[in-house]
């Protein structure tokens, strides 16, 4: 429903402009003005089926293959032009230029790759959206209701999830072509319509081209939605090339001022990312714009020509045209700047440089970004990150708990000396709290999407796994604190094997936590076993302690009297502690063998 208000929001805007563009158009008489309104109504209609099919066709490419295209995106070298070849194979896979820079963001964020490497990736994904624009450029429009009845019927009558997002993705394409066939057929009236003939000449000035192009893709916030339409004014014969290449050009540049806006109140990160798609766009129309008629000369000699003459020979060779030149422009552009990228990042950290941030006492979310929730795979990616941020805490929450059991000096935390060992334990102890609500929920906001069956897997066991490990900061903060005081009440210490036990049982529980660290962050069914493994093989080894200290108890050993309800109780909580552990472990191969 958002998403529907926000498009009858832009479209509202879109009207009224372009209504105040078409008043000459308007006729005195009553039966003109009819005429006019209609035209207008069907060339928005079919605009509006037109994004709306671009839109659909995306979104069921993002589910049939986003996950896939994440994995290949996160597995990048330093390779420059690998990098760059990536995000075109990525980008010409799920359509969106901005769904491949979304990604590139949450990379960056979780430091799976560098703002350098992603320069290459954003330079090839906008050589694949041009694959868009080549395949708009082919006279698809008689099929188009065929493709909405084969995509539909697949979508309905499919049970499995993945056929029925390639429904979706055939579906969205005949929509594209029927709203593409109703704008033709709205726009044949004006080949034949001075004014607006001479206002489209006016157009082969660059400048002017420029800035018709950058104004309506940041209106409607689509370069490919764009170019389409550049294109089915091209196939009506009403635009010459000369005059189409300034529009793209113009479309190139409105394009990442839509992909700016969107980066305000992000991540610096973020906002790097937007900065250097700006710079790659405007240096290549800078590059391009002094040169046009020299450009469209060149085009015009490796594109297909036609035997028809005057105004049907514009219409049969100028689509390709300027598909071409898209092409071209962004992949020299692309090979132009991409030995740069190094020098580039210089200077975009010099505009945007990191901001001194400490990250410390007061609890906040490092990678929770509620902008990426509509894209369920990106989001999950961030509560994935934030989940192990958690997995890090506990563990040094654990690590430290030990400490004041083997002395009687004062300890302070290792990270921040500031605070008292017990003080840090218990500062994490509300980050955990603060985290806990927070990521669970962001989870239920992604649950509000639609998502594939084993998204919907990992959504759910993420919250699961959050809960255990809240737990098990409980059993630290409220139950293992309390003892420090009572141990140093007792001015007597554990007997020398009673210390000996704990510590080896202690420092195999947090074996168990950075085991937990490395199996949920490449949800590894293999190392998740093997924490179950050692769950079990653990629990026998605290039964063997227990039988050790009760044979000391037995033998009257004044150490291990004194200390017995100490001793019991901490190698009960560390008992339970594997048992969470275990827990979390069986979770994630749950959620592995789910993917």
């Amino acid at each position: 429903m958002k998403n529907i208000n926000t498009l009858k929001r832009k479209w509202s805007m879109l009207i009224v402009v372009l209504l105040s563009v078409l008043n000459p158009l308007r006729a005195a008489n009553a039966d003109a003005t009819i005429q006019w309104a209609m035209l207008v109504f069907s060339l928005f209609g079919g605009l509006a089926l037109f994004l709306f099919g671009m839109e659909q066709m995306s979104e069921g490419m993002k589910k049939t293959a986003g996950d896939k295209m994440r994995s290949i995106l996160s597995a990048l070298t330093n390779n420059r032009l690998i990098g760059m070849t990536v995000g075109a194979f990525v980008t010409m896979v799920i359509q969106s230029s901005s769904a491949t820079t979304v990604m590139l963001v949450s990379f960056v964020q979780a430091q799976l790759m560098t703002f350098v490497q992603s320069l290459g990736v954003i330079l090839g994904a906008d050589i694949g959206t041009t694959i868009t624009a080549q395949l708009i450029a082919f006279k698809l429009t008689d099929y188009a209701l065929l493709m909405i009845a084969i995509g539909f019927a697949i979508r309905m009558f499919s049970r499995k999830g993945n056929s029925k997002h390639i429904g979706e993705v055939i579906m969205g394409f005949g929509i594209l072509f029927f709203g593409m066939k109703l704008m033709s057929d709205a726009m044949k009236p004006l080949r034949t319509y001075q004014p607006f003939i001479d206002m489209l000449r006016g157009l082969e000035n660059p400048i002017l081209g420029l800035l018709v192009g950058v104004v309506f893709t940041a209106l409607i916030q689509s370069s490919s939605a764009f170019t389409g339409i550049v294109i089915v004014l091209a196939q009506q014969g009403l635009l010459i090339l000369d005059a189409g290449i300034p529009l793209i050009f113009g479309a190139n540049i409105g394009t990442c001022i839509t992909a700016g806006l969107a980066s305000i109140g992000t991540s610096r990160e973020a906002r790097r990312v937007a900065i250097a798609h700006v710079i790659f766009k405007i240096g290549g129309v800078l590059l391009f714009i002094f040169w046009i008629p020299t450009f469209a000369e060149i085009i015009r000699s490796i594109s297909p020509t036609s035997s028809s003459v005057g105004m049907d020979k514009l219409a049969s060779e100028t689509p390709r045209q300027i598909a071409n030149a898209h092409t071209i422009f962004n992949l020299t552009v692309g090979l132009v700047f991409l030995p740069f990228t190094t020098i580039l990042a210089h200077y975009v950290y010099k505009m945007l440089p990191d901001k001194e941030v400490e990250k410390g006492i007061i609890p906040a979310t490092w990678h929770l970004d509620d902008s990426q929730i509509s894209h369920p795979a990106i989001a999950i990616d961030l509560s994935r990150s934030e989940i192990s941020r958690m997995a890090k805490i506990i563990g040094r929450m654990l690590e430290a708990v030990i400490e004041p059991f083997t002395t009687n000096e004062p300890l302070q935390d290792k990270i921040y000396p500031q605070l008292s060992l017990v003080e840090g334990i218990e500062m994490r102890e509300e980050k955990l709290d603060y985290l806990d609500e927070r990521i669970v929920r962001y989870l239920r906001k992604i649950g509000q999407h639609e998502l594939s069956d084993h998204q919907i897997q990992d959504v759910y066991g993420m919250m699961s796994i959050v809960n255990y490990i809240e737990n098990i900061g409980d059993t630290i903060d409220k139950n293992m604190i309390p003892l420090i005081a009572k141990k140093s009440a007792l001015n007597t210490d554990f007997s020398d094997e009673g210390r000996e036990e704990l510590d080896i049982f202690h420092t195999k529980i947090c074996k168990q936590i950075s085991r937990l660290k490395e199996a949920f962050s490449e949800l590894d069914p293999d190392i998740a076993k093997h924490i179950m493994l050692k769950e079990e093989k653990y629990a026998d080894l605290e039964t063997e302690y227990r039988t050790r200290h009760l044979e000391r108890l037995h033998e009257e050993r004044e150490e291990s009297i004194e200390t017995h309800e100490i001793h019991m109780e901490l190698m009960d909580l560390l008992k339970q502690i594997n048992v969470y552990t275990g827990d979390i472990a069986k979770t994630i191969h749950k959620m592995a063998e789910a993917t």
